[in-house]
């Protein structure tokens, strides 16, 4: 039974959970997150371009788009979410109170196509790098130090190669 109180803006839903905004101030929120652009990739991508390091964003010609792509060295990052990639995921899907069944279940896809993303990516000779928006927010300097390690360790493999 859905009960939906018009001067109120909570709204009791049939499985007795609740939800402090009407479902069309539910579906104008869900609608406005972003996939591209985000906060935590302009962050990074900030920290990265003051050091001078080009890159491509949301490349289409790779698997899963990557967030930012060094395409000589072959370096994919991806800056992901808490929610959306399950950050700590066995302790976090408990405190999910609406729809619990329906975001368990999205939140595991996604958990799934990344690590599908990581393999398919890793195929093609790629390195994969993936940070959770906390850590990008928290300290970008240290991310962008991991993504120039890994920019110099290409380095130096290719030009051992080419002796």
């Amino acid at each position: 039974m859905l009960t939906v109180w018009t001067n109120s803006i909570t709204v009791y839903t049939d499985s007795f959970t609740m939800d402090k905004l009407t479902p069309e101030q539910r579906r104008r929120n869900m609608q406005a997150i972003k996939s591209k652009d985000t906060k935590i990739e302009i962050i990074l991508r900030n920290e990265l371009w003051k050091r001078g390091l080009r890159y491509r964003k949301n490349c289409k010609d790779l698997p899963g788009h990557p967030d930012i792509v060094f395409m000589r060295s072959k370096l994919a990052v991806f800056c992901d979410s808490e929610f959306w990639h399950g950050y700590d995921w066995s302790n976090r899907k408990d405190n999910i109170r609406t729809n619990k069944e329906f975001w368990i279940r999205k939140i595991e896809y996604n958990m799934r196509h990344d690590e599908e993303i990581n393999q398919k990516l890793t195929g093609l000779g790629y390195t994969v790098v993936r940070f959770w928006g906390n850590e990008i927010t928290k300290n970008p300097e240290i991310c962008a130090d991991k993504i120039e390690e890994l920019l110099n360790r290409a380095t130096a493999r290719s030009s051992n190669l080419i002796i």
